[in-house]
């Protein structure tokens, strides 16, 4: 009898997979899982699948088929998905459903529940990267905000910004007096410096200066005799 269930959906299994079934045996075949994934649609790129390795025991249905998930070579990588990686949980979610269907064709059930769990396994891993990026940038804007909202006002912190704005101010003023003072410096004009007797006699100039003082006298007497005759 259970030879008998196994060629019938062996049958029908070929009827569903025309180009992805491959037989091994009379007992095992494999089929290729082609996963799609909402967002990678693209026509030029090939989807990520892999092989679904089934072999029938003597008293299949009413035993356990033995599966086994293998990896294909012309099966482009994937950044979310490795068959090498993923195996053991995939199979590992398959028991419950082998559980539920004993005694019954099981192998389309298997592979629709296998190629599910596979896409949902890159969709999840897609989010969770998905998330993480989001968070990452949310804590880079946090960090950025915090500029503009500067530290709560607290008499302490009032005092400590005071004392710092006062001193910046004092220096400030420093430093101000001293590139003045330094300006005047420089435009300072030096006076004129006065010459020794002897240098007058040698220049020629030995007397002149007291009675150019002499004639400033005069004049100034002058001035005043006129002042007291009117």
């Amino acid at each position: 009898m259970g030879r008998e269930e196994q060629v019938e959906e062996r049958e029908v299994l070929e009827s569903i997979f025309p180009d992805e079934i491959t037989d091994i045996s009379e007992t095992e075949f494999r089929i290729k899982v082609t996963l799609d994934i909402p967002g990678e649609e693209d026509a030029a790129a090939e989807p990520p699948h892999f092989l679904l390795s089934v072999r029938y025991p003597d008293d299949y249905p009413d035993a356990a088929p033995h599966l086994d998930i293998l990896s294909s070579p012309s099966s482009p990588p994937h950044p979310h998905f490795n068959v090498s990686d993923d195996r053991d949980k995939l199979l590992a979610d398959l028991a419950d459903t082998i559980t539920e269907n004993l005694g019954m064709a099981m192998v389309f059930t298997l592979y629709s529940s296998l190629k599910e769990a596979a896409e949902q396994l890159i969709q999840d891993r897609k989010a969770a990267e998905e998330k993480a990026r989001e968070e990452e940038q949310l804590a880079a804007e946090r960090e950025e905000n915090k500029k503009f909202h500067g530290t709560p006002v607290t008499p302490e912190t009032f005092m400590k910004w005071r004392e710092g704005f006062l001193k910046e101010m004092e220096e400030k003023r420093l430093r101000e007096e001293e590139e003045r003072l330094a300006e005047m410096k420089k435009a300072r004009i030096k006076e004129p410096v006065r010459l020794t007797g002897r240098q007058l006699w040698e220049r020629g100039l030995a007397g002149k200066g007291e009675e150019e003082e002499e004639e400033e006298g005069l004049a100034d007497g002058v001035e005043q005799l006129k002042v007291e005759a009117v």
